[in-house]
């Protein structure tokens, strides 16, 4: 292992709240920084705050949990890239390592052990203009791709982005979770949340092949409570 390092947010164990993991135990190490800024961004926090840790300080730590699953999320942490490299330790201690990033970053270097969780950027997020289109035909089978839904409008862009590249038949999971209601001070605060409801009777109506997606975390504890 080498001296690299990383501007790291935080580190904690929690229960794994999204993706086709959801409610299993997991790590998360949330590296520090974004280049986007999504009008629903839940973890503003982690643009600026945190410090540098050596990569081998991260692992020690992620081992100390004694879990197997470990995410690294963000911020955005495809900005870093000694990122890969603290991915591929973790991928040799037999973990199972899941990453989450935008669409706007090139997913073609992560080491081929790496669950990518690709989340494509919709209208609603005021951002959909940044994702790298050409990440999907990097996409593998054990890859997820996940849509923030703001209302019916990103609703068909999803419809419509699953189709035109045929999702269903490139990754293992097609994730869609309606927004959250917003804090006081976010871009679109007040706004009120997507009803689950009301995605769950589009999603049927259309037989779409997605998996509804609730920010599990979000009801264990306050939506607003960090390292959870």
């Amino acid at each position: 292992m080498t001296g690299s390092s990383l501007l790291i947010n935080e580190i904690f164990h929690s229960i794994q709240g999204e993706s086709s993991r959801s409610g299993e135990p997991c790590v998360f190490v949330r590296l520090r920084g974004c280049h986007l800024r999504c009008r629903y961004c839940d973890t503003e926090y982690a643009f600026n705050e945190g410090g540098r840790r050596d990569i081998a300080s991260i692992v020690e730590e992620v081992e100390g949990h004694g879990c197997g699953l470990v995410q690294i999320t963000g911020g955005e942490p495809l900005l870093q890239e000694p990122v890969h490299e603290l991915m591929e330790e973790l991928c040799n201690l037999d973990m199972t390592v899941l990453l989450e990033t935008s669409g706007a970053c090139d997913i073609g270097q992560c080491d081929s052990r790496v669950i990518r969780i690709l989340d494509l950027k919709t209208p609603g997020s005021g951002e959909a203009d940044r994702n790298d289109w050409s990440n999907i035909s990097k996409l593998r089978c054990t890859d997820e791709v996940k849509f923030v839904i703001v209302d019916r409008v990103d609703y068909e862009w999803m419809k419509k982005v699953i189709a035109d590249h045929q999702l269903p038949g490139k990754v293992g999971t097609i994730l869609a979770s309606p927004v959250h209601e917003q804090p006081a001070g976010s871009e679109i605060a007040g706004a009120p949340a997507l009803s689950p409801r009301e995605l769950a009777e589009w999603i049927l109506e259309d037989s779409l092949p997605v998996r509804l997606q609730l920010q599990l975390h979000k009801f264990i504890w306050d939506p607003q409570a960090r390292g959870v």
